[in-house]
């Protein structure tokens, strides 16, 4: 754990090592990433598309993983909040569900009172939602059609009344179905009175103390670096193979699985160290394509609150997390009767998007009136279009002394 001394300089038996770690965030851009409106996947390219569905859509396709959906009840709640509740809105209505799974919003949608419900999902997850649909008698109202959302049969452009979606992935965008959903809402929903549930999406970032699980990462790092050597040293003396060449490769990769890669939490709301911060908010009715690429580089700013006998606060890193909201955007008409938030903030517990920890190789030991501050950006991955990097730079200010500045570029996998 590192201690910012008055000087920039850093206490204890690491020596100024705060001051010079320096992570350098290679290969960094200004643009989102490859994944745009028309790349080789949304042009209908075959070998894309077979690729897409191994890597994202085929998990989607087992019941197991929609169970996990299903039994997040906090999610479940909000969506049936928001349509059971504001079932004015849907009275009559013609509404399409973009990634239905099991048919669940389709279903509910069909309760609320809409007179036609298009149930898409590109997955054999379909046949499912059949039956779903079937048992819960409202087959004669809800319509499941297997295949791509933004191809729908018997449906015109420009004739939805009310697209419903639970599109969302880890810190919000991670698999970037939102961009279907845009494509949807550009083609099929009404310009005039439409709505989107959700309607609003936000984006938060902040500094956290999760210093065991750093801890343990730094650990599995080191074992793996050890266990190289032992390889190394074993393949020279069995069979007079030196590995040497391959060792700061080797390292790399390890850093980056270990240490530059951001994981699955549970937080507690005692761990936020200091008030989070907005870094993007998306209108869904009317956000662009450039809007929801990625979220370009923001900047942030956070102050240690007062403690208790000015006690010291551990700062294992940084965490990302979202809330939707339910408000009703349709141009010239009232909010909705009903509103409701989703949120996946530590403080509401539960949910199975958690939060996206990104853990700082150097734990900090900070104190009240620090100011840690810097920048945020989500950038979409060549590799994979549906997965991010995430490049956070930033400093640490104590008086008018301000430390060197930091730079990682984590893999959001």
């Amino acid at each position: 754990m590192e201690n910012l001394a008055p000087n920039g300089t850093s206490n204890g038996d690491n020596g100024g090592k705060f001051d010079s770690e320096i992570e350098d965030m290679t290969g960094k851009t200004g643009s989102f990433g490859s994944m745009k409106d028309d790349s080789t996947i949304m042009k209908g390219d075959a070998g894309a598309k077979a690729k897409d569905f191994a890597e994202y859509f085929c998990s989607y396709a087992y019941l197991y993983h929609q169970k996990q959906m299903l039994t997040d009840h906090r999610r479940m709640f909000a969506y049936h909040e928001a349509i059971m509740k504001n079932s004015s809105i849907f009275e009559g209505k013609t509404v399409v569900d973009v990634g239905t799974g099991t048919g669940v919003l389709a279903v509910w949608s069909a309760k609320a009172g809409a007179k036609r419900v298009v149930a898409v999902e590109y997955t054999d997850m379909a046949k499912m939602a059949r039956v779903i649909v079937a048992q819960n008698g409202v087959d004669a109202i809800v319509e499941v059609q297997q295949g791509s959302a933004e191809e729908m049969e018997g449906v015109e452009p420009g004739s939805v009344d009310i697209i419903v979606s639970e599109w969302m992935g880890y810190f919000l965008l991670r698999e970037s179905m939102l961009d279907s959903l845009v494509r949807v809402r550009e083609k099929y929903l009404k310009k005039e009175g439409g709505h989107m549930f959700p309607s609003h999406a936000t984006m938060y970032w902040a500094l956290i103390e999760d210093e065991r699980e750093r801890q343990v990462k730094e650990q599995e790092y080191q074992q793996a670096l050890e266990d190289w050597q032992t390889f190394s040293h074993q393949t020279k003396e069995f069979y007079d193979l030196d590995m040497a060449g391959l060792t700061a490769q080797y390292e790399e990769e390890q850093k980056e699985y270990y240490l530059l890669s951001s994981s699955w939490a549970e937080l507690r709301a005692e761990q936020v160290v200091a008030e989070p911060v907005v870094i993007r908010r998306l209108d869904l009715k009317s956000c662009t394509f450039e809007e929801i690429k990625g979220v370009p580089e923001t900047p942030f700013k956070f102050v240690i609150p007062p403690k208790d006998n000015n006690e010291p606060v551990y700062v294992s890193g940084f965490a990302g997390w979202f809330t939707t909201d339910f408000f009703g955007n349709a141009p010239g008409i009232e909010p909705l009767p009903h509103p409701t938030t989703l949120s996946t903030a530590p403080d509401v517990g539960y949910t199975h998007w958690g939060q996206q920890v990104f853990h700082l190789v150097v734990g900090l030991e900070l104190f009240p009136g620090d100011v840690v501050e810097g920048t945020v950006a989500l950038v979409r991955q060549v590799e994979n279009a549906r997965l991010y990097h995430v490049e956070v730079a930033f400093q640490v200010r104590r008086g008018g002394v301000t430390s060197k500045l930091v730079r990682h570029k984590y893999q959001m996998p």
